[in-house]
Protein backbone atom coordinates (compact mmCIF):
# COMPACT_ATOMS: atom_id res chain seq x y z
CA UNK A 1 0.00 0.00 0.00
CA UNK A 2 3.16 2.53 0.75
CA UNK A 3 4.76 1.63 -2.41
CA UNK A 4 1.10 2.45 -4.40
CA UNK A 5 0.79 5.55 -2.62
CA UNK A 6 4.65 6.50 -2.69
CA UNK A 7 4.30 5.90 -7.05
CA UNK A 8 1.16 7.94 -7.29
CA UNK A 9 2.21 10.75 -5.41
CA UNK A 10 5.65 10.83 -7.86
CA UNK A 11 3.30 11.02 -10.65
CA UNK A 12 1.20 13.41 -9.77
CA UNK A 13 4.67 15.65 -9.05
CA UNK A 14 5.52 15.17 -12.18
CA UNK A 15 2.59 16.09 -13.35
CA UNK A 16 1.37 19.15 -12.17
CA UNK A 17 2.25 22.51 -13.88
CA UNK A 18 4.70 23.96 -11.24
CA UNK A 19 4.38 27.25 -13.60
CA UNK A 20 0.71 27.70 -13.16
CA UNK A 21 0.53 26.79 -9.39
CA UNK A 22 2.99 29.98 -9.19
CA UNK A 23 1.01 31.94 -11.48
CA UNK A 24 -1.88 31.77 -9.37
CA UNK A 25 0.23 32.26 -6.24
CA UNK A 26 1.63 35.56 -7.25
CA UNK A 27 -1.81 36.83 -8.60
CA UNK A 28 -3.09 35.58 -4.92
CA UNK A 29 0.14 37.43 -3.80
CA UNK A 30 -1.20 40.87 -6.28
CA UNK A 31 -4.85 40.67 -4.76
CA UNK A 32 -3.77 41.08 -1.36
CA UNK A 33 -1.51 43.78 -1.57
CA UNK A 34 -3.83 45.74 -3.66
CA UNK A 35 -6.47 45.08 -1.11
CA UNK A 36 -4.30 46.44 1.79
CA UNK A 37 -3.67 49.20 -0.65
CA UNK A 38 -7.23 49.67 -0.61
CA UNK A 39 -7.13 49.89 2.74
CA UNK A 40 -9.60 46.20 3.07
CA UNK A 41 -8.74 42.73 3.63
CA UNK A 42 -8.78 39.89 1.13
CA UNK A 43 -11.51 37.86 2.02
CA UNK A 44 -13.66 39.91 3.80
CA UNK A 45 -15.25 41.86 1.40
CA UNK A 46 -18.37 41.06 -0.69
CA UNK A 47 -18.85 43.02 -4.03
CA UNK A 48 -22.15 44.58 -3.01
CA UNK A 49 -23.47 48.18 -3.50
CA UNK A 50 -21.19 50.17 -0.99
CA UNK A 51 -18.11 48.61 -2.15
CA UNK A 52 -15.02 50.67 -2.85
CA UNK A 53 -13.76 51.28 -6.26
CA UNK A 54 -10.18 50.62 -5.31
CA UNK A 55 -11.53 46.79 -3.95
CA UNK A 56 -14.01 46.34 -7.43
CA UNK A 57 -10.35 47.00 -8.86
CA UNK A 58 -8.59 44.40 -7.15
CA UNK A 59 -11.31 42.08 -7.79
CA UNK A 60 -11.06 42.73 -11.57
CA UNK A 61 -7.58 42.61 -11.84
CA UNK A 62 -7.33 39.06 -9.93
CA UNK A 63 -9.64 37.82 -12.67
CA UNK A 64 -7.80 38.53 -15.40
CA UNK A 65 -4.74 37.76 -13.41
CA UNK A 66 -6.26 33.97 -13.16
CA UNK A 67 -7.61 34.16 -16.30
CA UNK A 68 -4.15 34.52 -17.59
CA UNK A 69 -3.09 31.68 -15.43
CA UNK A 70 -6.01 28.96 -16.85
CA UNK A 71 -4.76 29.59 -20.30
CA UNK A 72 -1.43 29.61 -20.26
CA UNK A 73 -1.77 26.25 -18.44
CA UNK A 74 -3.77 25.10 -21.34
CA UNK A 75 -1.18 26.09 -23.87
CA UNK A 76 1.68 24.94 -21.55
CA UNK A 77 3.31 21.67 -22.42
CA UNK A 78 2.20 18.85 -20.10
CA UNK A 79 5.55 17.14 -18.87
Amino acid sequence: MKSKLSILLFVLTLTTPVSGILCQAGCAAAVVACYSGAGAVFGTVTAGVGTAPAVLACNAAFGVCMAACAAGALLAPAP
